[in-house]
């Protein structure tokens, strides 16, 4: 196995009802000659989830799309939310890492188009959600489940507006997004969400190790370092889970004291 399988529980359902398993991927940053992490994927069926939530970047190829739903295989037969990050729309272009450590001025450098349409249908087609400004609801295991979706705020495509609101009749109302800007994070505290599922951070992708674990050096967006990855949680805001992902893109090829990942998350009762 080439990936850590990150495990919690988070009380977030009304008492007595019945635990929820979610499987939590993201930033596959997937290429036809990824054989080793194509492998992987194919492995996540048998952690039996309840529902699969992945919160972007599928892409790093144009031809791709077919490799990556084989992969995925019997998950998109499961309950599946999706919303898309920036290297789902445009092609890896080689950076200067050093760029990452930097303030963001919001400049992006953009490759080329990718087939970001035969993305969505593909996963549509099997019955996944596309979450992208859209809210839904859903039942899994007797649970009635509100999510809402954002594009991705790193490319400034996160209308929140567009999905605004305090849930409706729910028992579980989430939020899913790529990039984990603050300004989301605020706007779904404002709506009261129970739990918000995010990724793009790479869990810092090169971490400093220290003694009883490591620090992100960056979560290339505002979020601060401490929450680069796994789950956290502010007074006053939802749950948050952060996916540190599973590739990197083809020109930064390198992970340092954060291995790539993907995320088992039960959803139980509160005491």
């Amino acid at each position: 196995m080439g990936y850590q399988l990150r495990e919690a529980s988070v009380p977030v359902l009304p008492q007595g009802h019945a635990p929820i398993r979610v499987l939590h991927f993201s930033d596959l940053h997937l290429t036809p000659e990824r054989a080793r992490e194509i492998a992987d994927i194919k492995t996540w069926a048998a952690l039996k989830p309840d529902l699969v939530i992945s919160t972007g970047d599928f892409l790093a190829h144009p031809d791709v799309v077919p490799v990556l739903i084989d992969a995925l295989g019997p998950l998109l037969d499961l309950p599946g939310l999706f919303v898309f990050g920036s290297n789902d729309y445009y092609a890896p272009r080689f950076k200067n890492p050093l760029n990452y450590l930097k303030k963001d001025h919001g400049k992006r450098v953009l490759g080329p188009n990718l087939p970001t349409e035969s993305l969505r249908n593909a996963l549509t087609n099997r019955g996944w959600i596309d979450l992208n400004y859209v809210r839904t609801t859903l039942t899994i295991n007797g649970t009635v489940i509100e999510a809402r979706g954002t594009d991705d705020a790193h490319l400034e495509r996160d209308d929140y507006s567009l999905v605004a609101g305090e849930p409706g009749r729910c028992d579980l109302a989430i939020g899913v997004t790529h990039a984990p800007y603050l300004r989301l994070i605020k706007e779904m505290s404002k709506d009261q969400l129970d739990m918000i599922f995010a990724g793009h951070t790479h869990g810092g992708q090169v971490r400093l190790p220290m003694f009883g674990g490591s620090r992100a050096l960056t979560t290339n967006c505002d979020l601060p370092h401490w929450r680069a990855r796994g789950v956290t949680r502010v007074d006053g805001e939802p749950w948050l889970n952060v996916s540190a992902g599973m590739g990197t893109s083809p020109f930064a090829r390198i992970r340092v004291a954060s291995p790539p990942e993907v995320s088992l998350i039960t959803l139980e009762s509160s005491l």
